[in-house]
């Protein structure tokens, strides 16, 4: 369905209600055949839900030839997703999707949602029943179970994922294939068109070179494997789930690689709703994400209403923006890492600086025992906010003063005084802080550019996206511990004699 269409189509509901797709019951296990046989399983040839190039988003059966993804006359009969909404149950509203281009010309351009119309702040863009929102308690449909799986070995992500997987499989005979379809055609992408670093090569990962990020994607990537080492766990627990599927279990019908990209395409779409069970917090909206763009600066939610999920902006629109809503006080590491985007002026920014009292100090109990009475960890994290970094920086100092306090007399004068400061002498002091500007100085150091180098490299608009976004995120953090090494050098000039050498500390702090 182009585009022409959908902006000459406003939103008229259809007059007929819609069959309700069925819920998934909850059998007896012994009610069924536990496994279906080899032969069975693969005399049945399921096609595929979207013709898509070899990184299909969901789940592909065949590698394609060609690269380009191709858009077959029988999936353009199923027309585009609102009209399929429409017929099942969407009310008029007042959006309509519209396309991007993909940086990738392999690619197809990427939908997204625009006002169809002038909107003011207060409006409601559109309202998606819940007959058209894809949580555990619809897919298990029963919210015990919902429950037990989530909080046993998988997450909510991980059985969203794996029952789209299924529903994939049954291509367009599925309720939800017009809704699959978009989501391959998004490809897990953020604004710019990227995918999570969770799907990059070991080379593209190379980008964030410097930045914890590296480590948090690959954690989060063997955490969905151990995630995906559990899937049989639903297929056994939750009885006859997956009985009108003719497949095998899910580690047999469905590759790692391919649960990995159907894991990252839910999470880069899953909505948190608030004031709900926890069979239904989180959610696929259709014309939720990635159809709707993030923004840090935005504070419009989808928001659960009695039998819905609507969406009210919180600014004027004209007809054709994009409409945009809150991720969340999330930093640029999680949008990253869960969207594929930056934002670069995303107020919950933040960078974080770990201190642990060091465990061969002989005072280190006394010192746990100061550091918990003003509200601090043995081993404590402190987040650097962008734009709060000195204060973060005078914070910081008196968990480290109390690292450096050697001598027993002054470790009782600590104990006996109620405030947090610890009476350090001046070459205590400055060890504090030249120990402090060394770590801000390593961690700079750790980035293969520096800043300059990064501007240069962002002037390119030929830049490859993904390094785009990725030089986006470590930019930040160095302008972020750059202030911070700022901040603890004007904390040096101001000491009485900056000439002064630190104080040896056998038992200094460490930072990480």
């Amino acid at each position: 369905m182009d585009v022409a269409y959908l902006q000459h189509n406003k939103c008229i509901s259809s007059p007929i209600r819609p069959p309700i797709p069925r819920p998934l019951s909850i059998l007896s296990r012994a009610s069924i055949s536990i496994r279906r046989s080899r032969g069975s399983a693969n005399s049945i040839r399921p096609r595929n839900m979207c013709s898509a190039s070899s990184s299909d988003t969901l789940v592909t059966e065949t590698r394609k030839k060609d690269a380009k993804e191709v858009v077959s006359k029988k999936e353009d009969e199923f027309g585009d997703l609102k009209t399929w909404m429409h017929k099942n149950g969407l009310p008029s509203c007042k959006v309509v999707l519209k396309e991007r281009s993909s940086h990738d010309a392999k690619h197809r351009p990427i939908h997204y949602v625009a006002a169809s119309e002038d909107l003011q702040a207060g409006e409601i863009a559109f309202s998606v029943p819940n007959s058209l929102v894809v949580t555990l308690e619809r897919v298990l449909g029963n919210e015990n179970i919902a429950e037990l799986l989530t909080t046993n070995k998988l997450s909510e992500l991980a059985c969203l994922a794996l029952y789209l997987m299924y529903e994939k499989k049954q291509g367009n005979k599925s309720f939800w294939y017009p809704y699959i379809k978009e989501l391959d055609r998004q490809r897990g992408r953020g604004q710019l068109a990227v995918e999570s670093p969770l799907l990059w090569t070991e080379t593209e990962l190379a980008y964030l070179t410097g930045s914890p990020t590296k480590d948090e994607v690959l954690e989060r990537a063997k955490g969905i494997k151990r995630e995906y080492d559990e899937l049989d766990t639903v297929w056994f627990m939750a009885g006859s789930l997956f009985q009108q599927y003719p497949y095998d279990i899910p580690t047999e019908a469905f590759p790692f690689e391919i649960f990995k990209q159907a894991f990252v395409a839910v999470q880069s779409c899953v909505v948190h709703l608030q004031k709900v069970s926890l069979a239904r917090r989180f959610a696929l909206v259709p014309l939720g994400p990635p159809l709707l763009a993030y923004r840090s600066n935005c504070k419009a939610m989808l928001t659960a209403v009695d039998g819905a999920v609507q969406l009210v902006v919180d600014r004027p629109y004209k007809a054709g923006d994009s409409i945009v809503v809150w991720c969340g006080p999330q930093p640029n590491s999680k949008l990253l890492l869960n969207y594929g985007f930056v934002d670069e002026d995303n107020i919950y920014d933040r960078i974080v600086v770990e201190a642990a009292l060091n465990t061969e100090d002989p005072q280190y109990q006394d010192k746990r025992m100061v550091a918990q009475r003003n509200g601090k960890l043995s081993r404590q994290v402190f987040h650097v906010s962008v734009g709060k970094e000195k204060e973060v920086v005078l914070d910081m100092l008196p968990y480290l003063r109390l690292g450096y306090v050697s001598d027993p007399s002054e470790m009782q004068s600590v104990i006996s005084s109620q405030g947090p400061i610890c009476l350090v002498s001046p070459c205590m002091e400055r060890a504090v802080l030249d120990q402090l500007a060394d770590y801000f100085k390593t961690r700079l150091a750790g980035y293969p550019t520096t800043l300059s180098e990064d501007d240069s490299l962002l002037a390119d608009i030929n830049l490859d996206p993904k390094k785009r976004v990725a030089i986006q995120l470590v930019r930040l953090e160095k302008k972020m511990l750059s202030a911070c090494l700022q901040a603890t050098f004007d904390l040096i000039n101001q000491l009485p004699d900056n000439t002064l050498s630190p104080c040896p500390a056998p038992y200094a702090p460490i930072l990480r």
